[in-house]
């Protein structure tokens, strides 16, 4: 393991950090070296917080203790600092303008002051920097042409969720080879973020964990948080940090009560333990998000972007007196998991628009350059073809640019019908 020189950053900060590494070489601030037995190193930097002077202490545990601490981790790596990371790659002058455009035009369409549909189409997930780059050239271009009509964000999604186990994202492993080189993953990961920024480009993320949205948030315009995480706290809290919209979907079994409750949650201030820029544990204090949404993307029960799902849907949120904003996934449930299906969802969807459905204000597609999905070859990912998922089966770019022209049509159709 190489030295972590990380001084600059540790006198940033005023919190006190426990790390604690097996029999493996540690370099802290290019002063202490310990090498053998386990060791429980404790940073104190600030004796006005803590009362305690400043020192390292190291303190070697005994055998017991390390056993009921660690006997089902294999061993500990350090991760690049948030703060080193967002330095080394920063936003561009583009690229933060397009992040912030991004953010409020989706927050204008979510709050009700804009007309425009919110569309969040793109890849299931990126392996392929390169084909991502493609895709997103592409999508610019027909963003240019319907902006009047549609607010286009592309899914750019680095993380998966497994129901069981499989390939979990470009952050986990990144090289698609069961190495897990997570630092790599970052780089390569933010450097992708920057990149389609600064084509112009804003993009949607999920928020599947807590710790890398402080690598990856300040390039990201809209956030959604899966079904099978909404109804967690911590991902309720940290949607209360986060300074974009944030879109909740239903549960896995299709019922929406847990999304608005989410919302309700994110909407309120929170206090809880995270991790700041320099990568030290600390406890966080949020103002709370008022830009959240919920997003019906079908469950267990079966599909629920229909005309009775989505008034069913719209009579909840006023019941509950949250804002009438909707955003329908035609993947998923509502695809019964056949990619072929969401164009039909999307026309259904828009067949609502068109008669002057106000509380839909978006729409999430999984598209792609190339139609459906693939396996990873026994060759390895040198040998996948350019431009189609790994993970879940997208539509193709042909057909992308059909349903983005007939939702672009629906919104105007509805602006004519509301006399906006």
């Amino acid at each position: 393991m190489g030295a972590l020189d990380c001084t600059s950053l540790y006198k940033q900060t005023f919190f006190a950090q426990a790390v604690l590494y097996s029999s493996k070489t540690c370099v802290y601030n290019n002063a202490l070296e310990c090498a053998g037995p386990p060791v429980l190193f404790l940073l104190c930097v600030s004796p006005h917080d803590f009362a305690v002077p400043s020192r390292l202490a190291c303190a070697t545990l005994d055998k017991t203790n390390w056993l009921t601490l660690t006997s089902s981790v294999l061993g500990q790596d350090p991760l690049i600092p948030p703060a080193l990371l967002t330095s080394e790659i920063p936003l561009t002058e583009t690229a933060t303008e397009t992040v912030v455009k991004g953010r409020n035009d989706a927050a204008d369409i979510v709050l009700g002051d804009s007309d425009r549909l919110l569309v969040v189409v793109g890849p299931c997930s990126i392996h392929d920097p390169a084909a991502a780059h493609e895709y997103a050239a592409k999508l610019k271009a027909l963003s240019d042409k319907l902006s009047d009509d549609l607010c286009i964000v592309m899914r750019a999604y680095l993380e998966k969720p497994r129901t069981t186990v499989g390939w979990k994202g470009l952050i986990n492993d990144p090289d698609i080879d069961n190495s897990f080189n997570i630092n790599k993953g970052l780089r390569v990961s933010r450097k992708l973020f920057v990149d389609l920024t600064s084509q112009g480009m804003p993009i949607a993320t999920e928020m599947l964990d807590t710790i890398s949205p402080q690598f990856l948030a300040d390039c990201i315009s809209v956030g959604a948080i899966g079904a099978r995480t909404t109804e967690s706290q911590l991902h309720r809290e940290l949607a209360s940090g986060l300074s974009f919209p944030v879109g909740f979907k239903n549960g896995t079994d299709g019922g929406l009560g847990v999304a608005i409750d989410a919302i309700g949650a994110a909407e309120a201030q929170h206090h809880f333990m995270g991790v700041t820029k320099q990568g030290l544990a600390a406890i966080t204090r949020t103002k709370g998000n008022e830009h959240c949404f919920v997003i019906l993307r079908g469950g267990t029960k079966g599909p629920n972007f229909d005309k009775e799902s989505v008034q069913a849907a719209r009579k909840t949120l006023q019941d509950k007196k949250q804002k009438l904003a909707i955003m329908v996934d035609c993947s998923h449930g509502n695809s019964q998991k056949n990619h072929k299906n969401q164009p039909k969802v999307a026309k259904v969807v828009g067949d609502q628009v068109r008669e002057g459905e106000k509380s839909i204000i978006g729409l999430m597609i999984e598209s792609n350059i190339g139609e459906g999905n693939q396996k990873v070859p026994a060759e390895g990912p040198g040998a996948l073809e350019r431009g189609v998922s790994i993970t879940d089966a997208c539509i193709s770019w042909e057909d992308t640019v059909t349903v983005l022209e007939d939702l672009a049509d629906a919104v105007r159709t509805r602006r004519s019908i509301n006399g906006a």
